[in-house]
């Protein structure tokens, strides 16, 4: 939105900006490319270049991407924004929509300084859990807390000999076949079942018949992200919490704590039954437990299993996403060169004007949303939705009234494939 003329304020609840790649610790940005993933490019892939550049990045371990360190890519977020010329307001709390005869006029933040009030002729809602717009009173769709994908707390170890570890993966080369083991049964199209995956099951499984993890705790297991000379292993997602409330903060608050006793128990497993983690130790955990799935707006086009599957293409293009489908029991990875358009209307809310939701909010059914979910499509969805904000500010109308033809020009120009 900066870059297409707007004055822009970017709020966020902690002391960084990034989401899932900061707070939670989510590197692996884009671990679903291959050889013949199409991809938008634009911010997305800007984020990695970064990244790159400013040495917070290493090869990820399973595709043809960068994975993105978490601590570093703070620093990227923060040239980002003030190359932009963007006003930053970290450590503050949405806490109340500003909203006049139907029309979204700001936001009510608390912080150390108390309440304030931030006024804005067109607010971006990149939440992830539609905050500002269902307290604003637009339709929203919750999933039912037993149906939402797993919680996870993701964390960071070191002391892990990379050389020995390396030999054990050579030595049994996990597949995303796979992952299909224990509590879960995934779904592929076949072509990803004898691809290589970082995937640890078998230290867990062990560790549960041997009495080190309780019975109950069959779903511990998972990927991991780098092993780094250094001795650290980054981004383990070994901890999966079903029954997590993402919009609950009682409910974040057990299983904060449960994922992190989770976690222990796992690093324990990995230093009892796997090669180079026998001195490995607790680096760290992210800042905060990681959600996958909330609300959802109903939007002016709710994306379906169908536009997901089957390369959809819309008139209201804003970019486009490849064929990657990751939750609800769904594994398809984009190695065809198959993807789809991401629609402009996603994000249109109903009920509430001078409003639009990005991210993993988007208006969308549940396999659409185990794509459109994803850090990377989030970041085509929030690049079209800045460009549309900025039109709408050039134009002085609704976001439902803007020249969309205006929009997709401009996304072209800052490096997005539309089509």
């Amino acid at each position: 939105a900066a870059r297409a003329g707007a004055e822009v304020t970017l709020l966020d609840r902690f002391g960084c900006f990034g989401g899932n790649i900061t707070v939670v610790g989510v590197e692996g940005f884009a671990w679903y490319r291959h050889e013949q993933t199409v991809e938008a490019g634009g911010i997305g892939r800007e984020f990695e270049d970064r990244a790159k550049a400013m040495g917070a990045a290493v090869p990820e371990s399973q595709s043809l991407s960068y994975e993105l360190d978490s601590e570093g890519f703070k620093l990227v977020a923060d040239r980002l924004v003030e190359e932009a010329g963007i006003h930053p307001m970290l450590h503050r709390q949405f806490v109340a929509p500003i909203v006049e005869d139907g029309a979204m006029r700001g936001v009510i933040v608390e912080s150390k300084a108390g309440r304030e009030a931030i006024l804005a002729r067109v607010v971006i809602d990149a939440t992830g859990d539609a905050d500002v717009a269902q307290r604003a009173g637009a339709a929203t769709i919750k999933t039912p807390v037993e149906e939402m994908q797993a919680a996870s707390v993701m964390f960071h170890i070191a002391g892990v000999d990379k050389a020995a570890f390396m030999a054990g993966v050579r030595a049994d080369p996990q597949t995303y076949k796979d992952w299909s083991s224990g509590e879960w049964q995934v779904e592929t199209d076949g072509k990803e079942d004898d691809m290589f995956s970082p995937f640890l099951g078998k230290p867990f499984e062990r560790a549960i018949r041997e009495g080190l993890i309780p019975a109950h705790l069959n779903t511990i297991g998972g990927t991991w992200g780098a092993v780094h000379d250094s001795g650290e292993m980054t981004y383990m997602n070994l901890v999966h919490l079903a029954g997590c409330d993402g919009t609950d903060p009682d409910s974040l608050t057990r299983f904060e704590i449960e994922g992190r006793t989770q976690a222990m128990l796992a690093i324990e497993a990995l230093r009892a039954y796997t090669p180079g983690c026998e001195a490995a130790r607790l680096r760290n955990f992210g800042m905060s437990i990681g959600i996958r799935d909330t609300r959802k707006i109903d939007a002016a086009y709710n994306m379906t299993e169908a536009d997901v599957r089957g390369q959809a293409r819309f008139d209201d293009t804003i970019g486009i996403y490849p064929e990657f489908i990751d939750g609800y029991g769904v594994l398809i990875l984009p190695t065809t060169g198959r993807y789809m358009h991401v629609p402009y209307g996603a994000m249109l809310p109903k009920g509430v004007d001078y409003l639009l939701v990005t991210g993993r909010a988007i208006g969308g059914d549940r396999i659409a949303h185990a794509a459109t979910r994803n850090m990377a499509c989030c970041a085509v969805a929030g690049q079209g939705a800045g460009v549309a904000a900025a039109q709408a500010l050039a134009e002085g109308v609704a976001m439902d009234r803007i020249d969309l033809a205006a929009v997709q020009k401009t996304l072209e120009t800052q490096g997005v494939r539309i089509r």
